[in-house]
């Protein structure tokens, strides 16, 4: 256990489903809060043993054959936290507690330990402990439908929500709760970049309303420019190689879009205050703003979390 008065005044918490969807949806902003000295805790709900593999000498690791592909992603998600300079990784519940459950419709959306089956008070109980050691003032999760759909991520939407409620009511859950977005105007100028390319990862989409993550621009609250991070967001990608392949199309737009896509990150507010913005929206710079923490270190027993 960790003694909350030990810890940097700023404290961010992640929930993710699986091993590299920190990397691909908060990498940059994990490598930036860590590198300016906030608390950064990454919990990640499963190992991901239902992920393809794209590294053809481990194919044998596949939950059809040795159903090892679990064991060998935690390997590199420690390569990939220690690329985004994150020390504080958890499993929720332990490794292994709960596993991948496929994509939804699956029979491995039946598993016993599928956790898309899990008990939403008990994995909550296992995260509020979590909430309770550490007093993030900040959360970041995915929206009610898990930003595409994934049974896991919806589940760890559900999860973290729950757990924040829980915490809340003991007095020290997060003042304020991100979800992971991705403005219209940037899907909007990234179909238009790559209409007609023969590697368009926008193929088949007519509108950027059609994609689910889609949000509309007066709905995003923080837009984290960490893009002089870009490069240790990209080594964390490429930690989880049997998932993201060299020739993955979020290579290919990094490519063309260079530290903006890799670099640049944006986030709804689901609970809390939204603070000080610019813009013509308003965005948030820092996940912090509007908190006692955000201009200065506040030297309260627990942190913000508990004179918020």
């Amino acid at each position: 256990m960790t003694d909350v008065t030990t810890l940097p005044d700023r404290r961010l918490l992640l929930v993710h489903a699986h091993p590299d969807d920190e990397a691909i949806g908060t990498g940059s902003t994990m490598a930036h809060y860590a590198a300016t000295g906030a608390h950064v805790t990454l919990v990640t709900c499963t190992l991901g043993e239902e992920g393809e593999i794209h590294v053809p000498a481990l194919a044998q690791l596949a939950a059809a054959e040795a159903d090892q592909l679990g064991g060998y992603r935690i390997g590199e998600l420690a390569a990939a936290c220690r690329a985004l300079g994150v020390a504080d990784h958890r499993f929720l519940g332990g490794a292994g507690r709960y596993r991948d459950s496929g994509m939804m419709g699956l029979a491995t959306n039946e598993h016993p330990r599928a956790f898309w089956q899990a008990d939403l008070d008990e994995a909550a109980g296992h995260l509020v402990e979590i909430m309770r050691e550490i007093r993030p003032q900040v959360m970041i999760t995915y929206d009610g439908n898990g930003f595409y759909g994934h049974p896991d991520h919806i589940q760890a939407h559900r999860v973290a929500m729950r757990a924040a409620e829980l915490a809340g009511a003991e007095g020290f859950g997060p003042a304020k709760i991100y979800w992971t977005a991705m403005p219209q105007s940037v899907l909007e100028a990234g179909m238009a970049h790559f209409a007609g390319s023969s590697d368009n990862p926008f193929v088949g989409i007519e509108e950027a309303t059609e994609l689910p993550f889609c949000t509309p621009d007066p709905q995003i609250a923080a837009r984290i420019d960490a893009t002089d991070q870009h490069a240790a967001k990209e080594a964390a990608m490429r930690a989880h190689a049997t998932q993201i392949p060299d020739n993955s199309w979020l290579y290919s737009i990094a490519g063309n879009f260079g530290s903006e896509f890799m670099g640049v990150e944006y986030y709804t507010l689901a609970v809390g205050e939204k603070g000080p913005g610019s813009g013509p929206y308003g965005w948030e710079d820092d996940l912090f703003a509007g908190l006692a923490v955000a201009d200065g270190p506040d030297r309260s027993p627990v942190g913000a979390a508990g004179s918020r």
